[in-house]
């Protein structure tokens, strides 16, 4: 009862007082559930820790499978500019809304999904509720949603990228197919990438080869840290968490 008398509280007010990595922030009623649990440091401690370490005032950050904004928000009190993605409309409502209840100017929110080309591509949650962070390309089609999708290529002629210190993907399985499309400016540039990875929603004999694959694909950079240990970046794709969970991993170099 008393959680559901706070909820009414905070939707009648517009917004939730809360802080991410200690910084207070105004941030939607409809999440207070989650932004509590970020709040109090429960979320993903080694994500904030990451952006702390690869942002600056002076360089740029990019965003892709933004969600609600929780690293967004963070991001643009330590990067000189964010740029971001999100597909999912209702994840993208309150992204906006987020950013507006903040004033946050220094970020520029696309409600597309980054894709092989530009154009329209069909997405569902994979956890079954649009806006829940899980939506996918994988998603069950007879659920799902079309949206725009822009090719990475494209979206890179379009903007000054040169500054960008750091590149997050979360992209829900999506990875295997985007991620290559971006090689070409990944090699030129050297951002840090930090990679969230999801062999689990591909099928289970696929995800050896999709994962080796990616992994090779990256060696280019001199150095991986994941939440298991450092070491070589083929290694660090085939451990057991790797190919049956969902590791982040941190490539510099």
């Amino acid at each position: 009862m008393l959680t559901k008398a706070r909820k009414m509280f905070y939707r009648a007010r517009g917004y939730y007082n809360g802080r991410l990595n200690g910084e207070p922030f105004r941030l939607d009623p409809y999440h207070s559930k989650f932004w509590r649990k970020a709040t109090a440091g429960q979320w993903e401690p080694e994500t904030f820790a990451v952006l702390d370490q690869n942002l600056s005032p002076d360089r740029d950050y990019v965003d892709i499978g933004a969600w609600i904004g929780p690293t967004v928000l963070y991001a643009s009190r330590r990067a000189r500019h964010v740029w971001c993605f999100e597909p999912d409309p209702v994840a993208y409502r309150h992204l906006i809304w987020n950013l507006e209840l903040n004033d946050i100017r220094n970020v520029s929110a696309f409600g597309v999904a980054l894709w092989k080309d530009t154009g329209i591509v069909r997405m569902a949650s994979l956890g079954g509720e649009a806006g829940d962070s899980m939506t996918s390309v994988l998603g069950d089609p007879e659920r799902g949603t079309d949206v725009i999708s822009l090719a990475w290529d494209q979206f890179a002629r379009s903007v000054d990228l040169s500054g960008v210190s750091l590149v997050k993907m979360d992209v829900e399985g999506a990875e295997f197919s985007l991620l290559p499309t971006l090689l070409p400016w990944l090699r030129a540039q050297r951002p840090a990438l930090y990679l969230s990875t999801h062999a689990p929603f591909i099928d289970e004999q696929d995800r050896p080869e999709a994962m080796r694959a990616l992994g090779e694909s990256l060696e280019f950079y001199g150095h991986c840290q994941s939440e298991e240990a450092k070491g070589p970046i083929a290694q660090a794709f085939q451990t057991p968490r790797a190919l049956g969970q969902f590791p982040s991993f941190l490539l510099k170099g």
